[in-house]
């Protein structure tokens, strides 16, 4: 499944949204301290809003920098009109409470969908913003035209970012999902039941080629570094079994990217009246 290119179509889309919806949009990054991956993956972020015609506000901070100053800017872009979406990058420095910074940006500008707010809408089944990885994935299954209604499913790995929103997002389209983690009693059998296998647990090999059943869908979210070489969760010998098999690099990345700029353009509807925030 060619996430690269799907992504392309959907940044031409956001570009044509952006254009007609006629609202100023601005996507505030937050980076926190020097680490390599969470800045490239902010320049990414960053890049692709220039791509869209969507105002790119960067706030770069040191790693010393306290919980309470974090917190404290946040705030302030809550406040400000032209910042129509928050994203803080994380992982965060150790001594800063995510949980807490998470919840201190306004829910209507929760471009991430990590906001307890976003978290509920979803439980829910009234999705607001749905965090991005997992929006990209349905993407990705909808453009490839996998059956997902009546299927077994299994996701593996329970994170709040990817593997729980992921879980809920099949199960609202009535496939039949099975969570995973590290306390899974007999891991390969789980998995060779699956039609759909999501791999989320940032280990490498972690699904082989003998767990998949022929013909069965994988997507592979994990990014792990071996020898030099970025591979994901799932052994590359699966490609010989799957019916579809996402790649890394070029996969769930790209479509990642896609949907937060997607939840960015929604996240500017809301604020200008052209779609209503749920109020509960």
């Amino acid at each position: 499944m060619d996430g690269k290119e799907l992504a392309a179509r959907a940044r031409l889309e956001v570009a044509r949204e952006v254009e007609e919806l006629g609202l100023p949009i601005g996507l505030a990054t937050v980076l926190v301290g020097e680490d390599p991956a969470s800045a490239l993956y902010v320049k990414r972020k960053r890049e692709a809003c220039a791509e869209v015609g969507i105002e790119s506000i960067h706030r770069e901070l040191g790693a010393d920098t306290s919980e309470e100053e974090l917190l404290a800017l946040v705030e302030e872009l809550n406040g400000e009109e032209r910042v129509t979406g928050i994203l803080v990058q994380l992982p965060l420095p150790e001594h800063v409470d995510e949980d807490r910074v998470i919840r201190a940006i306004a829910p209507a500008k929760d471009v991430d969908g990590f906001h307890p707010v976003s978290a509920g809408y979803l439980f829910q089944g009234r999705p607001t913003f749905v965090a991005a990885t997992p929006s990209g994935i349905m993407e990705l299954l909808d453009a490839y035209e996998i059956p997902l209604e009546g299927a077994q499913a299994v996701v593996i790995g329970r994170s709040n970012i990817v593997g729980k929103p992921m879980a809920l997002l099949l199960l609202g389209r009535n496939a039949t999902v099975t969570m995973c983690h590290s306390r899974t009693r007999d891991l390969p059998a789980t998995v060779r039941a699956a039609d759909v296998v999501v791999a989320a647990v940032g280990r490498p090999d972690t699904v082989t080629r003998e767990m998949v059943k022929p013909g069965a869908t994988v997507v592979d979210v994990g990014i792990n570094r071996v020898d030099g070489k970025v591979v994901g969760d799932v052994a590359e010998d699966v490609r010989e079994v799957a019916g579809y098999l996402t790649p890394v690099p070029g996969g769930v990345g790209p479509m990642t990217i896609a949907s937060l700029l997607r939840n960015t353009v929604r996240a500017a509807r809301y604020q200008g009246a052209h779609l209503a925030f749920p109020r509960g």
